[in-house]
């Protein structure tokens, strides 16, 4: 059976469902079934790569549909999904496009943007392989600008004669020449020539600035009249005076880029964009109307026709080739206050087969999300304002005063989930923000009372809460 095709480190070949919820766990609370559902639709890509080939292309990915109110976890499930997968990942919301005829941009572009992340992604990769091959070759560069050879002065065949004779002699004229090279050598390893300057020419890739005036479908023009202008007019070359260890990086980018094989990179790339590729659709509901709508609406319908060929598996044209959008995993999400996921075109509601909902945060889960994930709210402000000199404690109570606060403002305004925290922490260290670097070194500890003191009048002023939280 071929295993080929895939990435020897990928999360997939290693990480079960339960192992990939598990990693979710570490970065989003509560949202068990979601998670469930999107750890199986990854290991399921991991699976189809598993069968046999002729039935491998039957295997149509899974696509997922989740509903849920704003700040609830929809966007950060797909977004760690992603990383832990190492896909290309592009988040885009379904209201940047329009039906082809109207100003807008065109649905196909989705694929050509996540084409491109791929190949950034792929030359990356490429990129950390060569990197001590081009590191060589840039430190044999730089040293030719630190220590210049000598010119060759012409030579006639009676001189040639004369040198053969006294080999030792030209042997013994050379060794002081290396020996200082070396010398300096071991000078630039050790980082005793990081404050001298060195003078290198370095190429100007700038490409004339051309804007292209056009409607839905017609992006891939400005990326080839840019193409166009780049071969046409010879690359410009500027002398740049810079210290050694920037010189070394640009030397290094420089034989980095000769060193990568960009037919492999491209290669890889459109690979991983049909196999792997991620594309999170947001706000699939504003596309959805239930009724016959006239005026800025009018091509809502449109919209989800031009996706349909999309998801269902199409040919889209891109800069680096054609690529094939049978498998790559689509996740759209979506409020659905006011539309329904049954006003989609049946056709549409066909290829996303998983229907998860997203449940409302409850205070409880705001005590969780300030505490509980890697990247815990609380934990990052104590992180800022360490930077400071400021030490900053919560007391359980401020916490559970905070989750209290931000939970009374999301029910008495819109409901905003969990980016309703951002705010109110915001307004909450303001002070201590501002004052830090004067009142560093100090240690400050957030109770209850603090917490109310900051907050309580804003929260009850409503015309007030609704400008600041």
């Amino acid at each position: 059976m071929n295993k080929t095709e895939e990435p020897k480190n990928n999360f997939t070949q290693v990480l079960t469902p339960r192992q990939i919820v598990a990693e979710l766990d570490k970065y989003i609370i509560g949202q068990d079934e979601a998670k469930r559902s999107v750890a199986i639709a990854l290991r399921n890509r991991w699976r189809r790569q598993q069968v046999p080939k002729e039935l491998r292309d039957e295997i149509a990915p899974k696509n997922i549909i989740m509903i849920g109110p704003t700040g609830v976890g929809k966007t950060e499930i797909a977004r760690r999904l992603a990383r832990l997968a190492d896909s290309p990942f592009l988040k885009i919301e379904a209201t940047k496009f329009t039906e082809v005829g109207y100003i807008g941009r065109d649905v196909e572009s989705m694929v050509r943007d996540l084409t491109e992340l791929a190949v950034n992604m792929a030359k990356k990769e490429e990129h950390e392989k060569v990197k001590a091959k081009a590191h060589e070759i840039a430190e044999e560069r730089l040293m030719d600008i630190l220590l210049p050879k000598k010119p060759e002065e012409p030579r006639h065949e009676a001189e040639d004669q004369e040198k053969e004779r006294v080999l030792e002699v030209v042997k013994s004229d050379k060794q002081p020449a290396s020996s200082t090279r070396e010398k300096l050598r071991r000078m630039l390893i050790r980082g005793k020539l990081d404050e001298r300057y060195v003078e290198l020419e370095v190429t100007n890739s700038n490409v004339p600035m051309v804007e292209i005036f056009s409607g839905a479908g017609m992006e891939e023009m400005e990326f080839n009249v840019k193409e166009i202008f780049g071969s046409i007019l010879p690359p410009r070359k500027k002398k740049r005076r810079v210290k050694v260890p920037e010189a070394m990086e640009i030397l290094v980018q420089e034989e980095s880029q000769r060193l990568i094989d960009m037919d492999k990179v491209v290669e890889r790339a459109i690979r991983i964009t049909e196999q792997n590729g991620i594309i999170f659709l947001d706000e699939l509901d504003k596309v959805a109307g239930s009724e016959k709508s006239y005026g800025p609406d009018v091509s809502r319908e449109g919209v989800q026709r031009d996706l349909l060929p999309i998801v269902e598996g199409s040919t889209v044209t891109t800069k680096y080739g054609m690529v094939r959008t049978d498998h790559i995993l689509f996740i759209a999400a979506g409020a659905f206050n006011v539309s329904k996921p049954s006003d989609l075109l049946p056709e549409l509601q066909g290829r996303f087969p998983i229907r998860v909902e997203l449940k409302s945060l409850s205070t409880q889960d705001f005590v969780l999300i300030l505490t509980e994930p890697q990247n815990a709210l609380i934990r990052q402000y104590m992180a800022l304002l360490a930077t400071e000199g400021i030490e900053l404690e919560f007391d359980e109570s401020a916490i559970e005063e905070i989750a209290n606060m931000a939970s009374k403002a999301n029910e008495r305004m819109e409901n905003i989930g969990a980016r309703r925290l951002h705010t109110i922490m915001e307004k909450l260290v303001d002070e201590i923000s501002f004052d830090a670097p004067d009142i560093a070194p100090k240690t400050v500890l957030i109770t209850k009372d603090y917490v109310t003191e900051k907050l309580d009048e804003i929260l009850e002023d409503k015309d007030l809460s609704r400008y600041i939280l």
